[in-house]
């Protein structure tokens, strides 16, 4: 089922999200979250993205043929810890499904250890390097209650809080289904 994508500005995407008891059923709700991030067209969905504040992401990057690590990278992240960010910082840009049609520089740590289970509660530790690490990080973070353009500089947060503003508001064009937070109060 295509669930409705959370847009900026609704307070699940803030707030840290909570564990998930071992051995909860997923399995519908890991469906649901890939039906509708292949929807958007997406690379990686938090469940806070869907309006649930719990700490799962799935993530698939083998659409991105021109990164050969990420052939195989289709992957369920449940209760994930990142243990360890390393090697060089690199900048590119990045968005997201909650924030449609921005796109801005991020900074990140080329490599993350983390610890996580899949869909069957088995439990994995793992580095990660290049893209698969980014885009980690960029759903790890949605389980910390942190947004990509939280980590821009105030100047370019200002300039952006008008569009910021109308994604909250529904005005803004996409093609996935959203649910807007201020949505009735634009109507108003």
């Amino acid at each position: 089922m295509i669930l409705p994508i959370v847009a900026y500005g609704d307070n699940v995407l803030k707030k840290k999200a909570e564990e998930i008891p071992v051995n909860t059923p997923l399995s519908e709700l890991i469906a649901d979250m890939y039906e509708t991030m292949y929807n958007a067209h997406g690379i990686g969905l938090a469940a806070p993205q869907i309006g649930k504040s719990i700490r799962l992401f799935i993530t698939d990057g083998t659409v991105l043929e021109e990164e050969p690590e990420l052939k195989d990278f289709k992957k369920v992240f449940i209760n994930p810890i990142i243990l360890e960010e390393t090697g060089d910082i690199w900048t590119m840009e990045e968005g997201c499904l909650s924030i449609p049609n921005i796109r801005e520089n991020v900074s990140r740590k080329e490599n993350v250890h983390i610890r996580y289970y899949d869909e069957n509660w088995v439990l994995h530790e793992k580095t990660y390097s290049g893209m698969a690490a980014r885009i980690i990080q960029h759903e790890y973070d949605h389980i910390e209650g942190i947004l990509f353009v939280d980590y821009l500089p105030p100047l370019k947060k200002r300039m952006l809080k008008n569009k910021l503003l109308n994604i909250s508001k529904g005005i803004v064009e996409v093609e996935y289904r959203m649910r807007f937070p201020m949505a009735a109060k634009a109507r108003v």
